[in-house]
């Protein structure tokens, strides 16, 4: 059976028309409620952090690197699920206070870590250049190079570390 055009545009219409009322309703996402789960979440992401740190201390970059990732993966979640609550709190002064202080511990941990990369990459670039000539100090440049890598890593894990106690003081309301 074949509809005549009219009829085709008059359904057309009706469908388009319900789609249009249908839409928002669609749209719309309930707001997730940020509850006991996330309290839970919170302190889960406070140990790994804390854990973290304590690693990081004792010379175990990997797992705290892994910690990290995972603290930094939860407190993603509380942002995202949470943030609306989280911006209704304000913060107290002194938490402002100690927020900026771990901005600025965070930069400045950043900036040590790229200057380290960048004097890394420079010497095992002279290391390279000198390694058919001079091996011994070629061996040299290679090993500082890696030294100062590798501390260019501790100071990023140290920068995340100061970013994520912010994210624990924001979402401190959320472990009362």
């Amino acid at each position: 059976m074949r509809l005549s055009r009219g009829c085709q545009v008059l359904v057309g219409m009706f469908l388009i028309h319900g789609l249009v009322l249908l839409g928002p309703g669609l749209a719309q996402t309930p707001k997730p409620a940020c509850g006991p789960d996330h309290a839970i979440l919170y302190k889960r992401a406070l140990t790994l952090l804390d854990k973290a740190e304590k690693k990081l201390a004792a010379k175990y970059t990997a797992e705290a690197k892994a910690l990290l990732k995972e603290s930094n993966s939860l407190f993603t979640i509380l942002l995202k699920e949470c943030g609306p609550l989280q911006k209704e709190r304000t913060l107290t002064p002194q938490e402002e206070q100690q927020e900026t202080v771990n901005k600025k511990l965070a930069a400045d941990e950043t900036a040590q870590a790229e200057r380290l990369e960048k004097s890394a990459a420079d010497k095992m670039k002279k290391s390279d250049q000198v390694e058919a000539t001079q091996r011994e100090l070629s061996v040299k440049l290679a090993g500082e190079s890696k030294a100062e890598q590798e501390l260019a890593q501790v100071r990023h894990l140290k920068a995340e570390i100061h970013s994520l106690r912010n994210q624990q003081m924001i979402f401190r309301f959320l472990a009362k």
